[in-house]
Formats: structure tokens, C-alpha cells, sequence
């Protein structure tokens, strides 16, 4: 008799004590689940462990370097790597369960997120599908190295499930403010390290060119107040982002 493939849930965290428990009980039927936390100051390692023994703590090392090493401390033939603002729904759960009993077609599979903003699934300015690969082979995925939006790099195949991620991202504008703060200093300086330029009219430029994408190329304004919302705010992010790389050039 042939047992089917483990599956092991893997998460990374940093003071997310508020949404950590909802994205643990929508993967509390994997067969392991494996935290690894960044010397969190709030009850995150305590709720972690309602959840699971497979709990460890250690210095910040940056995105990519912490989930590449979450990744090698699970066991299961199959990873599912959530971030701790996201929850698996029950018919992506339902989908995993079949890929593990029929041992899957592919060695990674990209999942369509949805991403919830005050309460509201926004469907439109190109943040839906918005697909990330999560679930691959042990030993066939990994996340590249890159200092923010790090991604999943297959040795295989890769195929789309049908089920959802549902991505609680920003808890409110003061959220997505300090979010953008760090983001956007780590996304200035992997491109000022690539050898990327900003020009003062650019600071103009592509902000504009990020809320006309958003809320009018994209449909943003289909989501109502919230759509119009979200265009601005990303704006106000590429706005700091251009800026600090501005900042860093600007006597070259």
C-alpha cells in the first residue's frame, strides 16, 4: 500500500499576532506546520504554538533568505508557503488534497489571490488574479533572492489551480503607510544597486503613470471609494520609491 505525499504548510513572522491565527486554522488539516519567526515583540510565537511544536525563532536575514530557510526545515514531499496576512480557502484546500492524492502534474502550481482591502475583495487595477506560486515539490522550489516582492522560482513545471488565497494585506491607510515606508527603502535600494536612475520630472511621471493604470487602464474605478482609494496610496508608493532612488543618484 502506497501512502499519498505529506504536506507541509510553511509560514514566516514578524509581530503579526492580530492575523496569524486565521491563516493557521486555514491550514490546520496539512500534515505539518513549520513558523519561523523573526524575534517577534507580541504573542505571535505563543499563538504559533497553539498550532504547532515546529516553531522557530531567529534574527531577521530578509525576505527571501527567511522563507529559503523555512522551506528546509519542513518535512513533507509538498510545500505550501503562506504569508502570515494570507488564508487558504476551503477550495484551495479541497484542490491541494487532490494533487497529493493523485501525486500532481506538475512540480509547482501558481494560486489566484484575493485581495481584501477594508473589507472588500478588490477585484479590479491589477491586483486580481494576481497569481503566486505557494505549492511546489520539497526540493524543487525556492524563493529568489531579492530584497522585497520575492517570488518562487520552479525547477519544473508549473501549472494554476482554480482555489484562492485570501490576502488581508493592509489593516487599514495607516498600515499601508508604514508598509510602503519599508517597502519602498528596500525596493529603492535593489534598484539603485541594479544601476537604475530617477530624473526629477520622474518623481512627477511614473507616480501619475501608476494611479492612470490603476484606477482607468485597469478598471480600478469599478471597485468604487476603495478602487480610487488603493490607485492613490499605490501611487504614493511608487511616489517614495522613485524618490529615494532619486535621492541616492542624484549627484551621479
Amino acid at each position: 500500500m502506497t501512502t499519498r505525499p505529506r504536506l507541509s504548510a510553511v509560514v514566516i513572522t514578524l509581530n503579526e499576532e492580530a492575523r496569524l491565527r486565521s491563516c493557521l486554522e486555514s491550514v490546520a488539516w496539512a500534515d505539518e506546520i513549520v513558523v519561523v519567526d523573526a524575534e517577534s515583540q507580541d504573542k505571535t510565537v505563543q499563538i504559533a504554538r497553539e498550532f504547532t511544536e515546529h516553531v522557530l525563532v531567529r534574527p531577521w536575514p530578509g525576505f527571501a533568505a527567511q522563507k529559503n530557510f523555512a522551506l528546509e526545515q519542513a518535512t513533507g514531499d509538498w510545500l505550501l508557503s503562506l504569508d502570515a496576512d494570507e488564508e487558504a480557502s476551503p477550495e484551495l484546500r479541497d484542490e491541494i488534497a487532490r494533487i497529493l492524492v493523485q501525486a500532481g502534474a506538475a512540480d509547482g502550481y501558481a494560486v489566484a489571490r484575493r485581495n481584501v482591502f477594508l473589507g472588500q475583495w478588490i477585484r479590479h487595477g491589477g491586483l486580481y488574479p494576481d497569481w503566486q506560486v505557494r505549492l511546489f515539490r520539497r526540493g524543487r522550489g525556492r524563493f529568489v533572492d531579492r530584497d522585497v516582492h520575492e517570488s518562487v522560482e520552479v525547477d519544473g513545471r508549473v501549472a494554476r489551480l482554480s482555489g484562492h488565497l485570501v490576502h488581508r494585506s493592509y489593516e487599514g491607510v495607516s498600515d499601508f503607510f508604514d508598509r510602503a515606508n519599508r517597502y519602498s527603502a528596500l525596493a529603492a535600494q535593489e534598484l539603485v544597486r541594479g544601476g537604475g536612475r530617477a530624473r526629477a520630472r520622474e518623481l512627477v511621471l511614473r507616480p501619475l503613470g501608476r494611479f492612470l493604470s490603476m484606477y482607468l487602464a485597469q478598471r480600478g474605478f469599478l471597485d468604487g471609494r476603495k478602487g480610487l482609494l488603493l490607485a492613490a496610496l499605490y501611487a504614493y508608493y511608487v511616489f517614495m520609491r522613485t524618490a529615494r532612488v532619486w535621492e541616492a543618484t542624484r549627484a551621479r
